[in-house]
């Protein structure tokens, strides 16, 4: 009875080939999945842009009420968080926002009066994650091309 009660000790456990194929398949499953989670956190930021717009013009909507016109370019969204020293100044300034905010990519959000994509009056928007001015992956307060 010994005898068999040893071998039957002996086949209980795993062999290391069969440990390493069960970690090479859960390898290459988890790749797959941290690849399609890219894509979401993609997504995720640019819905976080399109949030973020909507807050800014938000201010700037409450800051044209009081002041009876936009920001100028040169002000920018600056003009939200301090009182702008260039003309024209306004009348009722109030600190609208805490900072200049940045989008996900770490730029500070561009402002343009008069608009040249939007039909507001100006034009709120992030350089995208390239960084760049005026290319495809801007994303602004203005209607989205459907190709991405």
């Amino acid at each position: 009875m010994t005898t068999h009660t040893h071998r039957t000790l002996s086949r209980a456990g795993f062999t290391l080939i069969e440990i390493v194929i069960v970690l090479t398949i859960i390898s290459i499953l988890a790749a797959g999945s941290i690849y399609m989670l890219k894509g979401n956190v993609d997504v995720a930021k640019e819905t976080r842009v399109e949030s973020d717009i909507q807050n800014i013009m938000t201010q700037l909507q409450l800051y044209e009420a009081r002041n009876m016109r936009s920001p100028t370019t040169e002000q920018g969204l600056k003009a939200l968080v301090e009182k702008p020293s260039t003309e024209p100044l306004p009348e009722k300034w109030t600190q609208l926002l805490e900072a200049v905010p940045k989008d996900p990519w770490g730029q500070e959000y561009k402002y343009r009066y008069p608009a040249q994509k939007s039909k507001k009056p100006y034009d709120v928007y992030s350089a995208g994650k390239d960084g760049a001015d005026g290319t495809e992956d801007d994303i602004g307060n203005w209607p989205q091309t459907a190709a991405k």
